[in-house]
C-alpha cells in the first residue's frame, strides 16, 4: 500500500489505504472545517495546513492536501502529538517546516515518561475514544473507570468496546457490569476474529470523524483496528500464556478509514501515571457526582457523615460501594499529580534561574 506517485520533492513516499487518492476533500474527511480554516487564515498566504499522522524522533509525517510530507520536529516550543493540525511553510532548499500548531480541541494526556512538569499528549483533536476492554482475562473494572475518565478528560465521547466477546460463554452480563461502571457511556460488544457486533461501531467512523483507540496492552486494540479497516495494516500477537497482554503497537500512527475518517491506534497503556482531570472524573462517576448536592452537609465527605446521600445510595442497593472507593482513589491521585506537578514545575523554574545567574556570574556583569 502506497501513497499516490505524487510528492514534494526530498521527501519519503508513506504509507496509506489503498486506492486512495489525496485531494482536498482529503483534509475534510480527516476533520478539517471551518473552525481550522478561521483558525489558519492568518497563515494562509504563506503556509499550507497538514495533520500529523505519526511522530519519530526528530520528524513527523504530515498529512496534507496534495501529499504526505515529512517534516523536523524541531521547529515547534511543544512536542507535536500525532492527531495535531499545523502549517507548513517551505524553506528555501524546497523543504517543509512546521510554523505552528494550530490550537488542539482537546488531547488525551499522560504522564511523561521522564518524569518531567508537563504531560505527555498520547493523541490530539479527538471526536471519539473508543476504549477496548478484553473479556479474557476479566476485565478490571477500576482500569475501565479510569479509561472513561481519561476520555471524557480529553473532549471526546468515551464508547467502552468489549473485544474478544466470543470467547465468554455470557457476554451479555459482562457488557451490564461494564455498563454499571461507565454511566451514561455506550458499551458495544465485539469479535473482530468472527466480524460480530462490528457493525453496531459503524455509526461511531464518520466521515471527518477522529476516533482513537485506548486500551492496556493485550486487549485487542490491533485487532480491532485492522477489522474497521478492512485490511492487515497493524502487527497483531496472541496474548501471553499468564494472560497478560504483549506490546504490539509501539508507536501512535493516525491511518485514513475506507469510508472516510480517520484512527488513531496507541501502545498499551498502563494504570500509572495517567494524566487525569477534574472534568474526567466528574463525568466518569456521574452517578456519585449527581448524589453529592443532596448530602446534608455541604462539606460532606461521605464517609460516616450522617444524611450522607452517597452512603445512603451504598445502603439501599443502588449504588456499588467499589464505584466509592474508586472515586476516591482516583480523586486522590489526581490531587497528587496536580501537586507533584505543582512542585515539579518550581524545581525546574529554580533550576533554570541558578543557571542563568550562574553564568551571568561567570561573564563578569555582576560582583560575587
Amino acid at each position: 500500500m502506497t501513497w499516490p506517485a505524487t510528492r514534494m520533492p526530498g521527501f519519503p513516499t508513506h504509507p496509506s489505504p489503498k486506492g486512495s487518492t489525496l485531494t482536498h476533500d482529503t483534509l475534510a474527511s480527516l476533520g478539517w472545517d471551518a473552525l481550522y480554516r478561521t483558525e489558519f487564515e492568518p497563515y494562509a498566504d504563506v503556509a499550507v495546513p497538514g495533520r500529523v499522522v505519526r511522530v519519530d524522533r526528530g520528524a513527523a509525517d504530515v498529512l496534507t492536501a496534495d501529499n504526505p510530507v515529512r517534516v523536523a520536529t524541531d521547529t515547534t516550543d511543544e512536542p507535536l502529538a500525532v492527531g495535531d493540525w499545523v502549517a507548513l511553510v517551505a524553506t528555501d532548499d524546497r523543504r517543509w517546516t512546521v510554523d505552528t500548531v494550530l490550537p488542539r480541541r482537546g488531547a488525551i494526556r499522560r504522564a511523561a515518561v521522564t518524569g518531567e512538569s508537563q504531560a505527555q499528549v498520547v493523541a490530539a483533536n479527538l471526536d471519539v475514544v473508543l476504549i477496548a476492554v478484553p473479556a479474557i482475562p476479566e476485565p478490571r473494572i477500576g482500569m475501565v473507570e479510569r479509561m472513561v475518565a481519561l476520555a471524557w478528560d480529553s473532549g471526546a465521547t468515551p464508547v467502552v468496546v468489549l473485544t474478544k466477546a466470543d470467547l465468554v460463554s455470557d457476554p451479555e452480563t459482562v457488557v451490564a457490569d461494564l455498563a454499571a461502571s461507565a454511566p451514561g457511556v455506550d458499551v458495544v460488544a465485539v469479535s473482530a476474529a468472527t466480524d460480530g457486533g462490528l457493525d453496531a461501531l459503524a455509526g461511531y467512523l464518520q466521515d471527518g470523524r477522529t476516533v482513537c483507540l485506548l486500551g492496556r496492552s493485550g486487549a485487542g486494540k490491533s485487532t480491532l483496528a485492522n477489522a474497521l479497516l478492512g485490511a492487515e495494516h497493524l502487527a497483531t500477537r496472541d496474548i501471553r500464556s499468564d494472560g497478560k497482554g504483549r506490546h504490539t503497537t509501539t508507536h501512535r500512527e493516525l491511518v485514513v478509514l475506507p469510508g472516510g475518517g480517520c484512527l488513531i491506534d496507541t501502545p498499551g497503556l498502563k494504570g500509572v501515571g495517567l494524566w487525569l482531570g477534574d472534568d474526567g472524573l466528574d463525568r466518569a462517576f456521574a452517578d456519585i457526582e449527581e448524589l453529592v448536592p443532596h448530602c446534608r452537609f455541604s462539606d460532606c465527605r461521605h464517609e460516616t457523615e450522617p444524611g450522607c446521600a452517597v452512603l445512603g445510595a451504598i445502603d439501599a442497593g443502588t449504588l456499588p460501594e467499589r464505584r466509592l472507593a474508586s472515586w476516591r482513589k482516583l480523586q486522590r491521585e489526581a490531587v497528587w499529580i496536580a501537586a507533584r506537578t505543582d512542585a515539579r514545575l518550581r524545581a525546574e523554574q529554580s533550576k533554570k534561574w541558578r543557571a542563568i545567574h550562574q553564568e551571568v556570574r561567570r561573564s563578569g556583569r555582576i560582583r560575587p
